[in-house]
């Protein structure tokens, strides 16, 4: 069976959730082998940015915050959603500078990745924003209590390791990243 093939089939679709934090669609689907689904729900999205950033002491600052969907403070690197008629660059250069008060003059898109593709169209949108600096104060949105702290570039692994980072996406984030700047300095 070739891809085209194992493409289910919506026949009825409707938007059951729309706000500001989450967009959730209803799905009435029909399975290549004949099964119907009639409550099938995926959450929809524009996306989001994950921003490596680095400072010219070799840096990397972090950001600890409530997550209330599992109801903990986690310890990640700076992102957000991609906001209607913004580009995952411009995403990214909003949201390091909202959530860190850094910028860099040299922002790169380094991977796109799938962050459930069974229940979701988002897409997580990984940067490398290097020579990071300090610009500004922090801009946070009204739902954000960021604390930011920077750690050593080589202390990356070991917070991923105690487990100290345990965002998935960031965990795969910060690995990714990490064999870039490895590759970059073996040239």
């Amino acid at each position: 069976m070739d891809a085209s093939e194992r493409r289910w089939r919506i026949t009825e679709s409707e938007v059951v959730i729309d706000t500001p934090w989450l967009r959730l669609r209803r799905d009435r689907v029909d399975l290549p082998g004949g099964r119907t689904i009639e409550d099938y729900y995926v959450r929809e999205s524009r996306g989001f940015a994950v921003i490596f950033a680095v400072t010219p002491a070799r840096r990397v600052p972090l950001v600890r915050q409530y997550k209330h969907g599992i109801g903990e403070v986690v310890l990640e690197l700076p992102a957000g959603m991609i906001d209607a008629g913004e580009t995952p660059l411009q995403a990214a250069v909003r949201e390091l500078r909202e959530e860190t008060g850094y910028a860099s003059e040299a922002i790169e898109h380094v991977a796109t990745y799938l962050t459930d593709p069974t229940h979701s169209d988002a897409r997580m949108h990984l940067f490398l924003a290097r020579d990071a600096v300090p610009v500004a104060a922090q801009d946070l949105d009204p739902t954000e209590d960021i604390d930011l702290e920077t750690v050593d570039l080589d202390a990356l692994e070991p917070l991923i390791h105690s487990g100290a980072i345990s965002v998935s996406h960031h965990v795969a984030a910060i690995y990714t990243v990490l064999h870039a700047l490895s590759a970059d300095r073996s040239r």
